[in-house]
């Protein structure tokens, strides 16, 4: 879609500061927005010229005349294909969870951050991204994690944390890149946590999230008056962080006239608000992050080179998901035990056919892919444990590239023992153990005292329980 095209949204709210708000703010992202007060009104505009030609619905929690679950089901049967959005208030976890099983796309909470109402929109309307998934309920209500936190055991994924865990103890500024969701927010988060300055501010900015015309005014701030539209002072996000630590994603798209405001703040430890007759001392730890290489913009002339040199003290280059597939049945695990914690939801198994699935899958969006991919299984899963049959869109997607045969016979992660029958219930404990012994057993190439110390068990006791379970000892 052309940056340039007007987009179409159908605001339901009967709020009007907040109608006010919102259609201000989806106008400066390029938006038309209509607005239907109740939801009467919302069913009735689908049926008009404007209503066909909508790119998205943002609805209130607390919709007249109607349950906010019932009627995005409602609209869902009407136009399928149509992305809805919830906005909802703080601790409304067991809301969105039921209206996302009704069809919406995503949840916003109340009072709506601009970046993440745009971000929003953009991603639900984005047909590159779209797998099926529903954006991560649990990204936004869950901790920081530390580093002894981060799931992940691909050595260069381990490198790049020890050398980011190290960093934080300084004060240098740190430039992390890695395609979009490899984690950059969850590292730059725990270098934070670790930092001397863990204590003070730490704000992020997603420059892709907001148009350029913006970025000056947001990081640096303005005085009233200084431009069109400036009707008030607004303290920018650098001060606002003084003493603390900004997170600045998607640096590559900041103007060049904000790339050299931030120059001097790299170099002189001071800004200077739009419209200000002075500047003022700060001092802000950047965390910087990309999605792409920085080099070849450097060579175009599109990123200044100064800059780079200033933000790239500590570089951390996170690889992709497909490049550490050994950890994918790791991070499911944990993603289904945050979200397990959730309201509205539930502890959840993966089957290991499930997590072979997963493995073969080429993840364009990552982590936060898989993330996504799995709190949209574990909304929708009747069972006890996911399934290969909660993954349709990977299914399918894996058959449409020739994957779907060698999916079912291929585990390269060397798992090895299946915890589930295929109905998604658990094995007999028996079972299970006569594989792990079995496993241990040719993994260790019979040698049988090797085999006992490794499992924790003396050499009479795995005799015995190879006696009773059947067990040869050239398993």
């Amino acid at each position: 879609m052309s940056e340039n095209t007007v987009r179409l949204l159908m605001l339901v709210d009967d709020e009007p500061a907040q109608c006010r708000f919102v259609t201000a703010l989806a106008s400066r992202a390029g938006w038309r927005t209509i607005i239907a007060r109740d939801s009467e009104t919302a069913i009735a505009m689908l049926g008009t010229q404007d209503g066909m030609m909508l790119d998205a619905i943002l609805m209130d929690q607390w919709v007249p005349g109607s349950e906010c679950a019932e009627l995005i089901a409602e609209l869902k049967s009407r136009r399928p294909a149509l992305p809805i959005i919830l906005m909802t208030s703080i601790g409304s976890t067991e809301s969105a969870v039921e209206a996302m099983r009704a069809g919406a796309s995503d949840y916003v909470t109340k009072p709506v951050a601009p970046e993440r109402l745009m971000e929003a929109l953009n991603l639900a309307t984005d047909q590159s991204k779209k797998m099926g998934e529903l954006h991560p309920m649990v990204e936004k209500n869950s901790q920081p994690l530390e580093f002894e936190e981060i799931v992940g055991a691909a050595p260069a994924f381990r490198a790049a944390l020890a050398v980011a865990a190290k960093a934080a103890r300084s004060k240098a500024p740190i430039y992390i890149e890695g395609e979009g969701g490899v984690g950059k927010e969850v590292i730059a988060d725990a270098i934070q946590i670790t930092s001397s300055r863990s204590k003070m501010p730490f704000l992020k900015l997603n420059c892709g999230a907001l148009s350029p015309s913006l970025l000056d005014s947001i990081l640096f701030g303005h005085e009233k008056n200084s431009f069109t539209g400036a009707f008030e002072r607004r303290i920018g996000l650098i001060q606002q962080a003084d003493g603390g630590t900004l997170f600045i994603d998607e640096i590559e798209k900041l103007p060049p006239e904000t790339q050299l405001r931030l120059v001097r703040l790299l170099t002189k430890n001071e800004i200077q608000p739009i419209g200000c007759k002075h500047s003022y001392q700060v001092d802000v730890r950047i965390i910087s992050a990309s999605d792409k290489a920085l080099a070849p913009l450097l060579e175009k002339g599109e990123f200044r080179e100064d800059l780079f040199y200033r933000l790239n003290v500590v570089n951390l280059s996170i690889p992709p998901l497909r490049e550490r597939t050994g950890d994918i049945a790791a991070l499911a695990r944990h993603f289904l035990t945050r979200l397990a914690s959730q309201p509205g939801l539930r502890s959840l198994g993966i089957t290991d056919e499930a997590l072979n699935l997963l493995r073969h899958y080429n993840w364009p969006g990552n982590v936060r892919q898989l993330q996504s991919v799995l709190f949209r299984a574990a909304v929708l899963c009747d069972r006890d444990a996911l399934t290969v049959e909660e993954f349709p869109q990977i299914k399918s997607a894996l058959q449409q590239s020739g994957m779907g045969q060698e999916t079912s016979n291929i585990n390269n992660d060397g798992i090895g023992v299946t915890l589930y029958e295929s109905d998604g219930n658990m094995r007999p404990l028996e079972e299970i153990e006569a594989d792990v012994i079995r496993l241990a057993i040719g993994h260790y190439r019979g040698r049988m005292t090797e085999v006992a110390r490794r499992l924790g068990i003396g050499r009479s006791t795995l005799y015995r329980k190879l006696s009773e379970l059947g067990i040869d000892n050239a398993a």
